[in-house]
């Protein structure tokens, strides 16, 4: 027989955590839907409907074999929730803070999920944000080299032995960013809004294999920022790119409903 992992998904995890067993208990006997019993106690069917959803949710069909597994998963489970309050764990104030806690995520879920199927968002605003990040883009990307150093004396420093000849790539090994130092300062293919401000103007001001002549100051230190190439910016398709669109849409109307309800809290 087909064996589930233990830990199924983690929402199914936090489900089983914080359901009041006696509760389910209760509701199971007098509905009469259990799929069995543990030490007398009823496994409610509803918890194995819960777990399917989880697999078929995966991708996995449902099957008799995959129902047996999910069951025996739920009655393992059981088993050692048992064994826990036989040990009165579930009396410990830490673990309750962590059943308390879970309990919490669960209805923090619950409730943004309804937020955000009673206030879907449409496919005009989605189609305006759309043309709005391919006006903010612009229609090139850029390779980009940099190093940068603590002060603007070393930057100048850097930018004078550029001009007697020495290579960017072996100057670069002075940059105290760590991502590009040991690359040549290469920062790969971007667009300027990428990059913050004083970068991004700097760079739009460069022709291909120009160098920035003047030290370019940033809240991270200061850059000599160097041109390799340019081309066309090849951006996905509204098709392609509405999911993702659509759930940045999403994140921001949440938080902006989660601002206004902490403004309205009475905290003390």
């Amino acid at each position: 027989m087909t064996r589930i992992p233990l830990k199924i998904t983690t929402i199914a995890l936090v489900a089983v955590l914080v359901a009041a067993p006696a509760f389910a208990a209760k509701k199971a006997a007098e509905s009469g839907a259990a799929a069995g019993t543990v030490n007398g106690k009823p496994i409610p069917k509803n918890q194995i409907e819960f777990f399917m959803a989880a697999q078929k949710a995966q991708g996995r069909p449902d099957s008799p074999e995959l129902r047996d597994a999910v069951r025996e998963e739920i009655i393992r489970r059981e088993v050692l929730v048992q064994e826990a309050q036989k040990q009165g764990l579930d009396k410990k104030p830490d673990v309750q803070t962590k059943m308390d806690m879970a309990r919490q995520g669960v209805l923090i879920n619950a409730y943004i999920e309804g937020y955000v199927k009673a206030h879907p968002i449409s496919d005009d605003a989605v189609r305006k944000e759309y043309e709005t990040v391919k006006s903010q883009l612009g229609d090139k990307e850029y390779s980009v080299r940099h190093i940068l150093v603590d002060s603007e004396d070393d930057a100048k420093a850097i930018i004078t032995k550029l001009k007697a000849g020495e290579k960017f790539d072996a100057l670069a090994t002075q940059s105290k960013d760590p991502g590009s130092k040991d690359k040549g300062g290469d920062l790969g293919w971007s667009v300027p809004t990428t990059y913050v401000k004083p970068f991004a103007d700097a760079l739009l001001k460069l022709n291909k294999g120009q160098y920035t002549e003047v030290p370019v100051k940033s809240e991270f230190g200061w850059h000599v920022i160097k041109l390799d190439d340019t081309r066309a910016l090849k951006l996905p398709g509204f098709d392609e790119a509405k999911p993702q669109i659509q759930q940045r849409l999403q994140q921001q109307l949440v938080e902006k409903q989660v601002m206004e309800l902490r403004t309205k809290a009475k905290v003390e």
